[in-house]
């Protein structure tokens, strides 16, 4: 097989848009790192945006706060390397891709060890993307491992084993995919994390877990905090920098502003009013670092269930809300519209596309052509935050203009969570990862996944599984970057969701603590071995 030699994370010139937009913006507010890292001290991290932990087992859930937390304990084949804005290597040291551009070579590290002291191997990578296709599971990791050959043949029953997945020897491991892709933007989250079969296969993997990140687990007192202590033996020599790492689990954006204000934190995320004030105050704005995130904030719809199996009535709903008063008014403009699924750092985004305008008397005709032009009342599950049961609130005023009553019905995030992928939710506020994959992402309207796994909505439509296919198997990595454009051109004219804004993250930082990075794939996760305190830090005290 003829082999053609790439260095560690290299992307094609797709990627390089994405990293070239984004980085531009995030070297105004990035701080910079002019001293050489002091070991020691302990990190206070934020674990925001619920009240409780899914899971610890990194493999079972794709909430961000428990990937935050994951990324202490865990790590994944590739990562997200921040300061190029691109999937980088991690467990491996090199890949070369075949002629063909379909399967990779990869070099694993022969000094990666797990947490109970053995040595990663290509059967432990082996191992774990086989869990992850386990139809029993329905883990959310199998999107992207199915998108290796023989995947969905073992996860349907057809095969004892993934046929793509191919144990050169103890270090070296060959994965074949379906299609042509970049293979970093799929195996660099928790959800793909290379675990001990020996661990996770025990019941206490639940609450004690076992992986290869620069921390080992001490303790998770639910509902409070994670806390983990550096572990000797990480492959990156002299990291992790700190000795402890402690992550605070909270849904109250409020407790994390008055904990960062006392110096309890080193760094956090905000809220719309508090970055607000935030930008206003002459000493807090000095750290701000402000990340255009792949996410997008909407209200899913169940489009299995009427009223929402009408795409007029889908449509409807785009037409009648006033976004930008939302954003500006309520939102402090921490936010931008959206104008699609796919995002303004997606590789395949359009920026030409025009947003659904502000238009209630075309949403009217649309809902009387829908046969409701008497209105209609219905239950949206939400989340007590500004962002969900706030835009909530915030909308109902114009739905009300249409003759459309929605009711909130407030829940914590796993139990909407849970409601969802029953099918029993009508209507509901998320923020979905949207890249760095556009096809991966786009998969969310795919009537083969799963709701669990992305298809929250439960949208079937032949048509735009032809053309997300199309856009996966074209060689040309231009052609299937204008191809995903055009798919999201399709999903945003069906609108399974009401298409509200993409995430402005801000992560607030204090004077003392230096490497913090800005994720665009989600500013809560942060790549916490490179992460270090000055001697004016209340950690090391």
């Amino acid at each position: 097989m003829t082999l053609l030699k790439t260095s560690a994370g290299c992307l094609r010139s797709a990627r390089l848009l994405l990293a070239a937009t984004a980085i531009s913006v995030l070297t105004q507010f990035s701080p910079v790192m002019a001293e050489a890292p002091l070991p020691g001290g302990t990190l206070h991290l934020p674990a925001p945006y619920s009240s409780a932990l899914q899971s610890l087992d990194p493999h079972i859930t794709y909430e961000s706060q428990d990937m935050a937390v994951s990324k202490a304990f865990h790590r994944a084949l590739y990562t997200w390397d921040s300061a190029e804005n691109r999937p980088a290597l991690d467990l491996a040291t090199s890949v070369e891709t075949s002629a063909d551009g379909k399967t990779f070579t990869y070099k694993l590290r022969d000094n990666a060890y797990f947490h109970n002291g053995r040595k990663m191997t290509a059967d432990d990578l082996i191992w774990s993307y086989t869990r992850i296709m386990d139809p029993a599971k329905g883990y959310p990791g199998s999107p992207m491992i199915s998108e290796i050959v023989g995947a969905e043949d073992y996860a349907a029953g057809k095969a004892t084993s993934i046929s793509g997945l191919k144990k050169i020897d103890d270090f070296t491991l060959e994965i074949t995919f379906k299609n042509y892709l970049e293979p970093g933007t799929l195996l660099f989250e928790a959800v793909t994390a290379i675990l001990p079969k020996e661990e996770a296969d025990k019941p206490e993997f639940l609450s004690h877990p076992v992986g290869l990140g620069p921390f080992r687990f001490v303790e998770h007192v639910e509902g409070s905090r994670v806390v983990g202590e550096k572990f000797d033996k990480y492959y990156k020599p002299g990291q992790p920098y700190a000795d402890r790492v402690e992550f605070t689990i909270t849904d109250e954006y409020s407790a994390l502003d008055v904990a960062f204000r006392a110096g309890e934190l080193d760094a956090t995320v905000l809220s719309g009013s508090a970055y607000a004030a935030y930008k206003t105050d002459p000493e807090l704005s000095k750290g701000l670092i402000e990340v255009p995130e792949l996410f997008t904030r909407h209200m899913g719809m169940n489009v299995q269930k009427p009223p929402f199996n009408d795409v007029r009535v889908r449509q409807a709903i785009n037409y009648a809300v006033d976004r930008d008063i939302i954003i500006r008014k309520l939102l402090k403009d921490k936010a931008f519209k959206a104008t699609g699924w796919l995002p303004m750092t997606s590789v395949a985004f359009d920026k030409d596309r025009k947003p659904y305008a502000y238009d209630p008397e075309k949403a009217r005709q649309l809902l009387k052509e829908a046969g409701y032009g008497d209105g209609f009342e219905f239950e949206a599950m939400v989340t007590d935050g500004e962002s969900s049961l706030g835009v909530l609130q915030a909308m109902m005023p114009f739905l009300t203009v249409v003759g459309i009553n929605a009711k909130p019905k407030v829940v914590e995030s796993g139990v909407l969570l849970d409601a969802i992928n029953a099918g029993e939710a009508m209507a509901w506020f998320r923020s979905n990862g949207t890249g760095p994959d556009p096809v991966g992402a786009l998969r969310c309207f795919d009537s083969r996944v799963s709701r669990s796994a992305c298809n929250r909505s439960g949208y079937a439509d032949p048509k735009f599984d032809a053309m997300i296919d199309a856009a996966s198997s074209d060689p040309d990595p231009k052609r299937r970057i204008e191809l995903a454009k055009e798919a999201d051109g399709y999903i945003f004219e069906q609108a399974p969701v009401w298409f509200h804004n993409y995430n402005k993250a801000v992560v607030a930082t204090q004077p003392w603590v230096h490497g913090v990075d800005s994720n665009v794939t989600e500013a809560a996760i942060l790549e916490v071995d490179q992460i270090w305190l000055d001697e004016n830090a209340p950690g090391r005290k």
